[in-house]
């Protein structure tokens, strides 16, 4: 298995859609959905957009991480820069076991298998899918997580599906998969690669998951452009995570959206007579929870007034997030 994390963003529109078997009209390829540099170039869409290449590469098992730019709506879970993991797995026909049951979810009315394929082999490749991505959201969310697979459709697989799982009461979308387009395993290897007599013998599944979407469910963050925060209060919330164990996750402590604002307080006080606890009720009673500290930083006693009416000059600082 090869992992590939150092690809430039910038793709053709052969790389993006023609390779990956996307028709004319889809709105994927509309300068509305899209950053395009030029008429043929643009900062990739997906991570499929490399599928091709890796293959060609000599690299039939891999995962591939990368940053993906699209034009989105603005909220809490759209941004336009997104990082994406793609999954992909080959297999040489004629050493497949075939197998007799169809996949757990599968509709051949709304979702058909691919005309070049035999039945049994693309359940065997179908199994063989659905087997490793079950076993990785058991990984990822514990062996008792609830899943389903539902009938999807993307261009460059057939039949397609998305698995769900069952997270704090909600069905929650993890990732797109597919038995991989028979054209696409032709057209980007050659027999040598499994050691088959022919492309054609050559077959594999394909899937994609948005990695901060998953992120977001997983420790609790609210909003996807926190991802992008270099704010202290957010970073070292996960500083200690140690991403190969679930275990140790963490959930999201929500703070302001806004960066900590820093107001500091001067005032005499006289002599004996200040409890910083009266203070700190009065800040709670006028600013409530938007004050996240008040600490004393610095206490002067002015030499003159030194004696039993002497007072002192005390520095509050105030950390609020407003």
């Amino acid at each position: 298995m090869k992992l590939i994390d150092d690809l430039p963003p910038v793709v053709s529109t052969k790389q993006n859609f023609d390779d990956l078997l996307f028709p004319p009209d889809h709105p994927g390829r509309s300068v509305h959905d899209s950053y395009y540099l030029n008429q043929t170039h643009l900062l990739r869409t997906h991570t499929s957009a490399h599928q091709t290449q890796s293959l060609r590469a000599g690299h039939p098992n891999f995962l591939l991480l990368a940053d993906c730019y699209r034009r989105d709506e603005i909220d809490a879970s759209h941004y336009p820069v997104f990082h994406q993991m793609e999954g992909f797995r080959s297999f040489n026909v004629d050493k497949l076991t075939p197998v007799t049951s169809p996949p757990p979810t599968w509709t051949p009315a709304k979702n058909p298998k691919q005309a070049c394929h035999d039945l049994h082999i693309m359940q065997a490749v179908a199994a063989d899918l659905t087997t490793t991505l079950e076993g990785m959201c058991k990984f990822l969310f514990g062996p008792q997580v609830q899943f389903r697979w539902n009938d999807d459709y993307f261009p460059f697989t057939a039949p397609s599906w998305e698995l769900e799982v069952l997270y704090q009461g909600k069905w929650m979308e993890v990732l797109g998969s597919g038995v991989v387009q028979q054209p696409i395993m032709n057209h980007a290897t050659g027999a040598a690669l499994m050691g088959a007599e022919s492309p054609d013998k050559v077959v594999g599944w394909a899937f994609g998951l948005g990695l901060e979407r998953l992120a977001m469910v997983m420790f609790g963050i609210p909003d996807i452009r926190l991802f992008w925060s270099t704010d202290p209060r957010f970073l070292d919330q996960f500083k200690n995570v140690d991403p190969t164990d679930p275990k140790s996750l963490v959930r999201f402590k929500p703070f302001s959206a806004f960066p900590p604002c820093y107001k500091d307080l001067a005032f005499w006080i006289p002599k004996g007579e200040f409890v910083e606890n009266a203070l700190f009720d009065l800040v709670r009673d006028v600013a409530g929870d938007l004050v996240e500290n008040v600490v004393k930083v610095d206490t002067f006693v002015h030499p003159r007034r030194v004696g039993s009416r002497g007072a002192s000059a005390s520095c509050i600082g105030a950390w609020t997030a407003v």
